[in-house]
């Protein structure tokens, strides 16, 4: 069972836990093939997503999770709200907890702001990606495509490549990958790999090539262009040259090797244009797999499991 009142991140759960929310994904996803993709299961339940950074995939995830389970879902920003007139984190939850807020989906900034809210109001937090801390729900929907494809991650060789410094989506990939049992390898430059990730349980490797050989699964993270100025790697072209993932890169991998990634992309830069859309590559389905995810979790966190209403 699923017991928590917020999902922070994925480092708090268990095994045991991750894949109990993998499993409730999976008629999720079933009521996502119905023609009428509806089921009354969060009628009378409230979901807000404040989003105080821009976001398309996470955002749109979670407000067509909260439609198709029949809640209502209101989506605010933090331009287009009071923050911009001061208000602080800490009030604008109590405002929306006093609306009658159910669920609080947020997206800041500021590592740690999700744990702030959630010890402040009664509704349920959950983090959809805080500062470079951690971006639970990436990595819950990143396990259930590689299940979904593999049938298992116990014992599979995963390998995460790129700017592992900034990057929320590895550190929680991490945590849920070594959680079932799986090998994380972590490459990227010397300049974006923060000290000490061998604590973690993840391998650190510098050399892609390295990096690659024998995995069952390659995760390619964006390359935030807003970081380049601060000389991090030398530029774009380089960086691509070394750490993009080309046709050569992918035969070091395994037989099968699965592609993800967390999107946006750049093309060229990460990966390459055929790559990004060939029978190896799931990242179209971990859009779709993402939304089915997501219901799993307002289900859970709203009271769901007493009974299935799915089936209505």
């Amino acid at each position: 069972m699923f017991k928590h009142k917020d999902l922070l991140g994925i480092r708090e759960l268990s095994a045991q836990e991750i894949n109990f929310l993998l499993d409730t994904a999976v008629p999720m996803k079933e009521i996502m093939k119905r023609p009428i993709k509806k089921v009354p299961t969060l009628r009378g339940k409230t979901v807000v997503n404040l989003f105080y950074e821009n976001s398309t995939r996470t955002r749109g995830s979670f407000e067509l999770a909260a439609k198709y389970l029949s809640a209502d879902s209101v989506n605010m920003s933090g331009s287009s709200s009071s923050v911009s007139k001061g208000e602080s984190l800490y009030d604008t939850g109590c405002t929306l907890q006093s609306l009658g807020a159910d669920v609080i989906v947020l997206r800041h900034p500021m590592a740690g702001a999700p744990g702030l809210l959630s010890r402040r109001v009664k509704a349920a937090v959950i983090n959809a990606g805080d500062g470079a801390h951690e971006h639970p729900t990436q990595a819950l929907l990143d396990m259930f495509t590689v299940r979904e494809r593999k049938g298992l991650i116990e014992g599979l060789r995963v390998a995460i490549v790129g700017d592992i410094l900034h990057s929320r989506v590895a550190r929680s990939n991490i945590w849920g990958f070594t959680k079932l049992g799986a090998e994380v390898r972590l490459c990227g430059p010397p300049t974006l790999m923060p000290p000490g990730m061998e604590k973690t349980g993840a391998r650190v490797f510098y050399r892609m090539d390295e990096a690659l050989a024998g995995v069952d699964v390659i995760v390619m993270l964006r390359i935030q262009r807003e970081r380049q100025q601060q000389g991090l790697f030398p530029g774009l072209r380089e960086y691509s040259r070394l750490y993009g993932l080309n046709r050569r890169r992918l035969e070091l991998a395994g037989r099968d090797a699965l592609v993800l990634h967390p999107g946006p992309m750049n093309r060229g830069v990460e990966i390459t244009e055929e790559l990004a859309g060939c029978p190896q590559a799931a990242i179209q389905e971990q859009v779709t797999n993402g939304v089915a995810v997501r219901m799993a979790l307002l289900y859970l966190m709203t009271g769901g499991g007493a009974q299935s209403e799915t089936d209505h």
